[in-house]
């Protein structure tokens, strides 16, 4: 009898230990961005190298201050496709990050494919946020938006423990 509930008592901790690791992974963490916290959506110019403004609406993300690639947004946006790929910068090696299956207006498995079969153009949104983590947005042609934050060539290498590369900056304090 007192095995039986030694097993019981093993395996309701089992249970809810491994309900609460699933919750703080896919809930806890996360909260919604409102379009006044993140105030824009940036593109690159191609002209100044600097962020700039797009026009958007109907902005919906989340985002964790446990890590900076939890980021997730969707929007849309009227200014034409053409005009946005001679504007500003296509970013070379877009790969859109899952999100939570409860924030369902972005699925990176669709955003990918739409990429790789040049349905949605990608852009360089924001460069080093943080060292290393770029932002990209990718949009389509019917004004859909999706945003995420994406570890760079720089960050990926530094992250790794190893020094950074030329070209890269430098990284700070604690990185190397």
């Amino acid at each position: 009898m007192n095995a039986r509930l030694a097993i019981l008592a093993i395996l309701v901790t089992a249970v809810i230990a491994g309900g609460g690791l699933y919750y703080l992974q896919v809930y806890a963490f996360y909260s919604p961005v409102t379009a006044a916290r993140v105030a824009e959506v940036q593109l690159v110019s191609v002209a100044t190298g600097k962020p700039e403004l797009i026009a958007f609406d109907n902005f919906n993300a989340i985002d964790s201050d446990s890590s900076p690639i939890r980021y997730r947004a969707c929007f849309t946006t009227g200014v034409p496709i053409d005009v946005l790929k001679q504007t500003y910068q296509v970013y070379s090696d877009p790969e859109p990050l899952n999100a939570p299956r409860w924030f369902s207006c972005f699925n990176a498995q669709d955003i990918g494919a739409a990429l790789e079969k040049g349905e949605a153009v990608a852009f360089h949104a924001r460069d080093n946020l943080v060292y290393g983590v770029d932002r990209v947005a990718a949009i389509f042609p019917d004004g859909r938006g999706y945003e995420w934050n994406q570890i760079n060539a720089c960050g990926a290498v530094v992250y790794n423990g190893d020094p950074a590369p030329e070209g890269c900056p430098p990284a700070p304090e604690g990185l190397n």
